[in-house]
């Protein structure tokens, strides 16, 4: 198996909101032509290579019925408190961990104009690519790694490997191979357990600590890149907490261990022997840059994948978004930090703990939000029916509130979104608001909307467009209602308003000036 032909590469691109950064999944797919190797390769150095996805479907696949399983002995170690070595044994270190890693070979039907397998009109039937004599679909096999969690066969990977997927096999180090099933799968962290039918008495791979992972420590990628299987690479933790646009919450390690396609679900060990990530991704075009999914992610929701075969998770009810330093300053807080609540879902369960729009959240259950986006991954953690710890600040003060979690059907929106300015006919009278630096006009249905800017204005974050609903917590209801909150600020200072984007509710900073 680990000889291989040439390769297809499933194309699905994931483009980043800089427009310029693109990631690939590390999933791989082989083909059978000498022929199309040699052609795959020379469209890979022209920069015609894979362009796999690292986001996860946006519909959950719901895992089909198994039969119980037996209790998953996963192995957790405790933290250790010495340091990192300077230098360490590292083949020592890869005899021990390399019988815990699986290569996985998934086989995928082809779906083509009346069976034919798309592949031919590149390659020819020479290619690998060909019509089913019996009629029957043809199919395509991708490569991917995995590593052992139990010794009776229960294996992690990524959702994104075995998606789709019509049969999933696995070799071990020693050769043997044996078939698996999916047990579950949670396609919003691109995670997959799997059970080897058969299998028992086989090496686990201990599980680490992400949270206490250091920004330059050792770390070992082992993987079946281009189906080169168990392959060693040895590189540092380049970054931690990064966000890719691959999900809804994204946590990625960065490291600049080389990992390729096929790499896809492998782990990543710290010095120790411990699994501390999950390669996943890496970035297009460039060396050195990839990204692992944090072990605590797939420690947070293994117990349901094991037992349930999917992941519910907890919802607040809310619309949040950054503090930046301009609404920090409107809010009078020390500095930019935690998620300000833009709108709170009637009846949910942060209308229920008495959260309201205008407050900032900085904890959850003893965890700090320093970034916006924490307080998704925060929530999402607990399950439904599940009660959290809201500490939040409002009107300079803090205090603590309890939520009880509703379950999350749809994913929360993020009010720091970039929603498309309102299209309405614009008004024929159009008014001045001087010390904002603004254009506004009555906007249907009350409030203030904004048309235009000053000249010489540093407005930033309101667009044309966006309905002004209040100045400083005092609803507008017209541009006279505008007027009179405005007269009431001093010039230098920051003007907090609540405006209406779209159909999204958020908090704008504004600098008051004498014009």
């Amino acid at each position: 198996m680990n000889a291989v032909g040439p390769m297809f590469v499933d194309r699905r691109t994931l483009r980043l909101l800089d427009g310029d950064f693109m990631i690939q999944a590390v999933s791989y797919r082989p083909r059978a032509s000498a022929l199309a190797l040699l052609t795959a390769a020379a469209l890979a150095i022209g920069g015609c290579g894979q362009q796999a996805h690292a986001t996860p479907p946006s519909t959950q696949a719901a895992a089909s019925p198994q039969a119980a399983a037996p209790p998953v002995a996963t192995v957790t170690l405790p933290p250790a408190t010495a340091p990192v070595p300077a230098t360490f044994d590292v083949a020592a270190l890869s005899d021990r961990v390399k019988p815990m890693v699986v290569n996985i070979t998934t086989t995928h039907e082809v779906k083509g104009p009346e069976g034919l397998d798309p592949f031919q009109f590149f390659f020819g039937p020479q290619g690998g690519g060909r019509l089913n004599p019996r009629g029957q679909q043809p199919t395509q096999t991708a490569l991917g790694t995995g590593f052992i969690i139990d010794p009776s066969g229960y294996v992690v990977t990524n959702e994104h490997v075995i998606h789709d997927a019509s049969g999933v096999r696995v070799r071990l180090a020693d050769e043997r191979e044996f078939e698996a099933e999916v047990v579950g799968r949670d396609p919003k962290l691109d995670l997959a357990l799997l059970r080897l039918k058969g299998a028992s008495g086989l090496p686990v791979a201990p599980l680490g600590a992400s949270e206490q992972l250091r920004v330059g420590e050792h770390v070992l990628a082992v993987g079946n890149p281009f189906g080169l299987g168990h392959t060693v690479t040895l590189g540092i933790v380049s970054a931690k907490a990064r966000a890719i646009g691959a999900g809804p919450y994204d946590d990625f390690i960065q490291t600049d261990a080389s990992i390729n396609p096929g790499n896809s679900g492998g782990p990543l060990f710290n010095w120790r022997g411990e699994v501390v990530g999950i390669n996943t991704a890496i970035r297009a075009g460039a060396n050195g840059i990839g990204f692992a999914i944090p072990i605590d992610a797939l420690k947070d929701v293994l117990p349901q994948l094991r037992e349930k075969g999917f992941v519910e998770r907890g919802k607040l009810g809310l619309l949040f978004q950054p503090v930046t330093r301009d609404l920090a300053a409107a809010l009078q807080l020390d500095g930019p930090r935690g998620a300000l609540v833009a709108e709170v879902e009637p009846g949910g369960a942060a209308a229920r703990a008495g959260i309201k729009p205008g407050d900032v959240i900085v904890n959850v259950n003893g965890v700090p939000i320093h970034h916006a986006e924490e307080l998704r991954r925060n929530v999402a953690r607990n399950a439904p029916g599940s009660e959290i710890a809201v500490t939040l600040v409002r009107a300079q003060k803090q205090q603590q509130v309890v939520a009880k979690l509703d379950a999350l059907q749809d994913e929360e929106g993020d009010a720091a979104g970039r929603a498309r300015p309102s299209q309405g006919a614009r008004p024929e009278r159009q008014l001045s608001a001087e010390k904002l630096g603004i254009q506004v006009s009555e906007a249907p249905g009350g409030g203030v909307r904004v048309d235009g800017f000053a000249s010489g204005s540093n407005v930033q974050e309101i667009e044309v467009g966006d309905v002004i609903l209040e100045v400083n917590g005092a609803p507008v209801k017209d541009v006279a209602g505008l007027r009179a909150a405005i007269a009431k600020l001093k010039d230098g200072s920051v003007a907090l308003l609540k405006v209406r984007r779209g159909k999204l509710v958020q908090f704008a900073a504004v600098p008051i000036s004498a014009r």
